[in-house]
């Protein structure tokens, strides 16, 4: 399936917000992290999300030290109208030393953080903007008070959270709504329903999964991380990539093959559908974001939102995340998952 009419829309959090495509586009490959990229054919895959009704576009100002916001400006200014553009701060970046990180949710540096990243992506408000992880140091009303304030200002439109559980999404809906969680959910990657599931539903929060194939594990690409992925690749360091654990996982994606070819199918277009057919397990809107840097591979991931998935062939893809294993990354101390109780 490399074809495909506009997707399906839904509300970006409620009846207030966006219509958006029920599919989005995670755009942090484009400058980093997954090897190199050719420029123009990124372009193109922009130009095909467009077309094929794919509207939410994601970045964060620390995918490439801020490049990949400065990449999307020109299609941002040349497509402002059509598009809902997300993106994040929290993770602090310096280019002279790229190995540093420092988690920063205060409100100088949220205040700070807005301004740097309007000015790359050449826009007067930011749609969607998330808090990309939380500093438990930070008193959270603190935080989303801030964030807050920049709504009031007319430089954000929307406020999202990420990577958070559902005692910490409650607490910052009771500051400001919050339109958007977004947090790793896959075929691979399920811990996000222990708790932020059920209060993104009982809340009306939009539900954004991010690498709903698994960092590409799910299209069935990759069994060895050290023969099948670049020198640059940072999933190179992931252990679920790595070893015996690459190993395993890779034999997890039997029934996915299966199911795929009843479908005509591929792999990577059953694991993006289980991913949106959460929204009616679960009652709640669900807006995966995939990412690529390839128009073929754009129109696959589209096409995907028209597949259901029976009873049994959702039955028999449950067990997966179980057998699952290695960490989703070396170090979970920022994730949710971390946080849980």
């Amino acid at each position: 399936m490399t074809s495909v009419s506009r997707i399906d829309t839904v509300r970006l959090g409620g009846e207030d917000g966006p219509e958006i495509g029920v599919q989005g586009f995670g755009a942090m490959g484009i400058s980093e992290f997954y090897g190199d990229t050719e420029e123009a054919a990124a372009r193109d895959t922009l130009d095909a999300a467009l077309e094929a009704g794919v509207t939410l576009i994601d970045t964060a100002d620390i995918y490439g030290n801020g490049a990949n916001e400065e990449f999307l400006a020109p299609f941002l200014a040349a497509h402002r109208d059509e598009v809902t553009l997300a993106t994040k701060f929290a993770v602090e970046r310096r280019a002279d030393d790229p190995a540093y990180r420092a988690l920063r949710n205060d409100p100088a540096y949220i205040r700070k953080a807005v301004e740097d990243s309007l000015r790359r992506l050449g826009i007067e408000t930011i749609d969607l903007y998330y808090m990309h992880r939380r500093d438990p140091e930070i008193p959270f009303a603190e935080s989303v008070g801030t964030m807050a304030e920049l709504v009031r200002q007319g430089k954000v439109r929307h406020l999202g959270l990420s990577e958070v559980t559902g005692p910490e999404l409650r607490e910052a809906y009771a500051v400001h709504p919050i339109a958007a969680l977004q947090s790793e959910w896959s075929l691979f990657s399920r811990d996000v329903e222990r708790s932020a599931v059920g209060a993104a539903a009982e809340l009306g929060v939009t539900f954004v999964p991010y690498s709903p194939l698994g960092r590409g594990f799910l299209t069935g690409a990759f069994a060895d991380a050290a023969k099948d992925l670049s020198g640059g690749d940072f999933r190179r360091s992931q252990p679920r990539f790595t070893g015996e654990n690459a190993e395993r996982n890779a034999a997890l994606l039997d029934p996915v093959r299966k199911i795929a070819a009843t479908h005509g199918a591929t792999p990577a277009q059953i694991a993006l559908a289980w991913v949106q057919q959460r929204a009616a397990v679960h009652g709640l809107t669900v807006v995966p974001i995939p990412g690529t840097r390839k128009r073929s591979r754009l129109l696959e991931n589209a096409a995907a939102t028209r597949i259901v998935l029976t009873a049994d062939e959702l039955a028999e893809l449950e067990p997966i995340a179980g057998l699952v294993t290695g960490d989703r990354y070396p170090d979970m101390s920022s994730t949710s998952a971390a946080r849980e109780v």
